[in-house]
C-alpha cells in the first residue's frame, strides 16, 4: 500500500460519466460501468480520484448538471496537476462544436483530459483523430435521432400514439404490438363525461368543463391542484380521444388509432364544431354552489338575469336574489332565497307525469327503438351511398390541386380535402356500427326515462352540475321571475312539451302516415338518437 505522502504527491483525478437519459439509469448500469472502468485506468496511471460527476442528459447539449458542477469544481480548486477522465470520447461530448468549447475550457483551467480509448494531444495527428472521432459521435448522435424520428413517424402512420399519455391513458406492452394507450379509470371515465357533456350542450363553454375537472376529486391536477382552461381546451380538441392520431408536423394526417377511444368520432366532431362555433365565454369567478339558479332566472320587468348575493345582517348573513338592471323597477329590490328557490320547486314538481302518461310516453320510446332496429339494413345501404359520394368528391378536388398553378388555390383545396376525409372517417364509423344501437333499450334509456319521470330527484343533488342539468334539459329558455308574483308560464323543452300536449289532449295518439309526424313522436325519435346513433338525413 503507498504511503500518505505519495498519494499527495500524484495528480489528482476526477471521472466524468455520462448517460443520454434517466431511462438507462433506471434500466441500466451504464454509469456504473463507465465509472468502474475510469478507476481502473486511474489506478493504472497511479492517479488518485477526488471525485465523480454524473450526467443523464444528451450529450448535443454542453449545459448539463453534471459537466456545469465539475467545471466549477475545477475553478474552485485549481492547486496541483488535475486530470478528468472519461470513458469514451463520446460521453464527453457528441458535437463536434460542443467538443472542442469543452475542451478549451479544461485548457483554461490547467487540466489535462485522458480516456482509456484514445490518446489526447496538441500534435496535428492527434487533434486531426480528436475531430474524427468527435466527428463520428457526432454523426451516430444525429443517425440515431433520424432513425428514432423515422421509427416513431412509422408507428404514427399506422396508428400508434408515441408521445406523452393523455389524461385517462397509460402506456401497457402488448405482445407483438409494442407500448400502446390503455384507458386507465377513473380519470378515463371522468374525462369521457366531460367530452359528452360538453358536445351535449350540458357544459356551455371550456370553463364549465375546467370547473368540472376541477370539483372531480379523482382527476389528477397539476402540481398547484389546479385544473386549468387551457388543459380543458386540450383536452376537447384532442382527437386521442375519439380513437384518433394526426401529427401534422411530420404530415400524418387524422386516421384511426390503434387504441380504444372514449367517445365516438361523431361525439369529437360535435365539439370541434362547437368550439369553432361559440365564443369562449371566461368562468365566472362568483357562480357559487349556494345560488343554483343564478344565470338561468331573468327579470320580468326587465329581462336581464338576476344575480345573487350574500346580505350581513346584524347576527347572521342572508341568501337573496336581485335584479341588477339600473332603471328596472325591480332593481335592488331583494328576493329571499328560499322564496325564489322554493317556487322553483313546485314548479319542477308539476312537471312529473302521471303514471298512466308516462306509461304512455314509455311505450312510444319503445315503438321508436324497435323502428329504428328495423331501419338498420336501410341506414348502411344510404351510408355507402354517402361514402362513395364523397370519396367522388375527394378525387375531384385531388385532380384540381394537381391543375391549379395557384398556391392559394390549392391550400383552399388540400383545406375541403381534409375536411372531406374527415367525412369519410365519420361515415365508416357509422359503417362499422353496422346501423345496431350502441347498448339494449333499457341499458340506453333507463337514466333519460328516470328523468323524465321525476326530475324532482336530479334537482335534489347537492352537485351544482346536476342542477345545471335539470335547467338545460326542463326548459327551453330562461324563466321569467316577476317579484311577489312569482314564476311566468315556462317555456318547457320538448319532451316535456310533449307529455303535456298529450295529457291536455292537444294531440291524439295517431299513425304519422301521410302527413308530418306529430310533435310526441318527433320528439321521441329524436331522443332514440341520442342514445342509438344518428341517422343518415331523413
Amino acid at each position: 500500500m503507498k504511503s500518505s505522502k505519495q498519494d499527495k504527491a500524484n495528480p489528482e483525478a476526477i471521472i466524468y460519466c455520462r448517460v443520454s437519459d434517466n431511462k438507462q439509469v433506471r434500466n441500466g448500469d451504464g454509469l456504473n460501468s463507465q465509472e468502474t472502468r475510469c478507476r481502473e485506468f486511474a489506478r493504472y496511471r497511479d492517479f488518485n480520484v477526488i471525485d465523480v460527476f454524473r450526467d443523464d442528459v444528451s450529450g448535443g447539449d454542453t449545459n448539463r448538471p453534471g459537466m456545469q458542477a465539475m467545471l466549477a469544481f475545477l475553478k474552485k480548486h485549481k492547486k496541483g496537476e488535475r486530470i478528468v477522465i472519461i470513458d469514451d470520447i463520446s460521453r464527453f461530448a457528441r458535437d463536434v462544436r460542443g467538443h472542442w468549447d469543452l475542451r478549451d475550457l479544461l485548457e483554461d483551467a490547467g487540466v489535462r483530459l485522458m480516456s482509456p480509448t484514445m490518446e489526447f494531444g496538441n500534435d496535428a495527428d492527434s487533434v486531426l483523430h480528436e475531430n474524427l472521432m468527435a466527428s463520428v459521435a457526432q454523426h451516430q448522435r444525429q443517425k440515431n435521432a433520424e432513425q428514432t424520428l423515422n421509427r416513431m413517424r412509422a408507428r404514427a402512420q399506422n396508428g400508434y400514439w408515441g408521445f406523452q399519455a393523455p389524461t385517462g391513458y397509460r402506456y401497457e406492452a402488448v405482445s407483438g404490438r409494442g407500448r400502446m394507450l390503455k384507458r386507465v379509470e377513473p380519470a378515463a371515465t371522468i374525462v369521457q363525461e366531460a367530452l359528452e357533456g360538453y358536445a351535449s350542450g350540458r357544459f356551455e363553454n371550456q370553463a364549465e368543463v375546467a370547473r368540472f375537472l376541477q370539483q372531480s376529486p379523482l382527476f389528477p391536477k397539476n402540481r398547484a391542484g389546479r385544473v386549468v382552461n387551457q388543459r380543458a381546451a386540450s383536452i376537447l380538441r384532442s382527437p386521442l380521444y375519439a380513437g384518433y392520431l394526426e401529427v401534422p408536423e411530420w404530415s400524418v394526417e387524422l386516421r384511426k388509432a390503434q387504441h380504444e377511444g372514449l367517445v365516438s368520432f361523431e361525439t369529437w366532431r360535435r365539439i370541434q364544431d362547437r368550439l369553432d362555433g361559440i365564443s369562449r365565454m371566461p368562468s365566472r369567478k362568483n357562480l357559487r354552489q349556494d345560488f343554483s339558479l343564478r344565470g338561468y332566472v331573468v327579470c320580468d320587468d326587465c329581462g336581464n338575469p338576476l344575480t345573487a348575493c350574500w346580505s350581513k345582517g346584524r347576527t347572521a348573513r342572508h341568501p337573496y336574489y336581485l335584479c341588477p338592471k339600473r332603471g328596472c323597477e325591480s332593481y335592488g329590490k331583494s328576493i329571499r332565497r328560499d322564496v325564489i328557490e322554493g317556487e322553483f320547486e313546485q314548479l319542477l314538481a308539476t312537471l312529473q307525469p302521471t303514471p298512466k302518461l308516462f306509461e304512455v310516453a314509455e311505450r312510444m320510446f319503445k315503438e321508436i327503438w324497435n323502428h329504428q332496429v328495423g331501419r338498420a339494413k336501410e341506414q348502411a345501404g344510404l351510408l355507402s351511398i354517402q361514402l362513395k359520394k364523397v370519396e367522388r368528391q375527394i378525387d375531384q378536388l385531388l385532380d384540381r390541386v394537381i391543375e391549379t398553378e395557384l398556391p392559394s388555390v390549392a391550400k383552399a383545396y388540400e383545406a375541403k380535402i381534409g375536411k372531406l376525409e374527415q367525412d369519410k372517417l365519420l361515415i365508416r364509423e357509422k359503417m362499422a356500427g353496422g346501423g345496431r344501437p350502441k347498448s339494449s333499450y333499457e341499458d340506453a334509456l333507463r337514466t333519460a326515462l328516470g328523468f323524465l319521470a321525476n326530475p324532482c330527484n336530479l334537482w335534489n343533488s347537492d352537485r351544482l352540475e346536476d342542477r345545471q342539468t335539470v335547467l338545460k334539459l326542463a326548459f327551453a329558455n330562461k324563466l321569467r321571475y316577476r317579484r311577489g308574483e312569482g314564476f311566468r308560464t315556462a317555456d318547457l323543452a320538448l319532451p316535456f312539451k310533449a307529455l303535456a300536449g298529450v295529457l291536455c289532449g292537444e294531440s291524439e295518439m295517431a299513425r304519422p302516415k301521410g302527413f308530418e309526424p306529430l310533435t310526441p313522436r318527433f320528439v321521441v325519435w329524436c331522443s332514440i338518437q341520442l342514445s342509438y346513433g344518428r341517422a343518415v338525413g331523413r
